[in-house]
């Protein structure tokens, strides 16, 4: 089994700036992707950015050039640095790895921006 723990949300005003962070741990030889998702009231979850185990980034159209993802390998950690921030941003963020072809979710962290 992989545990994910996400930290880092909060309340913050808009144009403010967070800092998310995902540890993995457990079972998590082969850990390849860790990616970023977000859910907002009434809707489905979507996807917000993804880091490959090749150093590749993916980034949502509504957050690009905004939010950073980036990792720690050594910590089997991923970070969402989120600039610029705006109130439609406000939603859970999970966190979601796969490892060996399965996938694992955190239990979210609530990011909420005030206008």
């Amino acid at each position: 089994q992989v545990q994910l723990v996400e930290s880092g949300g909060g309340l913050v005003q808009a144009g403010g700036s967070l800092r998310l962070s995902c540890v993995a741990s457990g079972d998590v030889f082969g850990l390849n992707v860790m990616a970023w998702y977000r859910q907002a009231p009434g809707k489905q979850r979507e996807f917000v950015a993804i880091h490959t185990n090749g150093d590749s980034t993916y980034y949502a159209t509504s957050v690009k050039g905004r939010f950073t993802i980036s990792r720690d390998n050594a910590k089997n950690t991923v970070y969402l640095q989120m600039n610029s921030l705006k109130p439609e941003d406000t939603a859970v963020y999970y966190c979601k790895s796969v490892v060996r072809g399965s996938d694992y979710w955190g239990q979210g962290t609530q990011v909420t921006v005030s206008s």
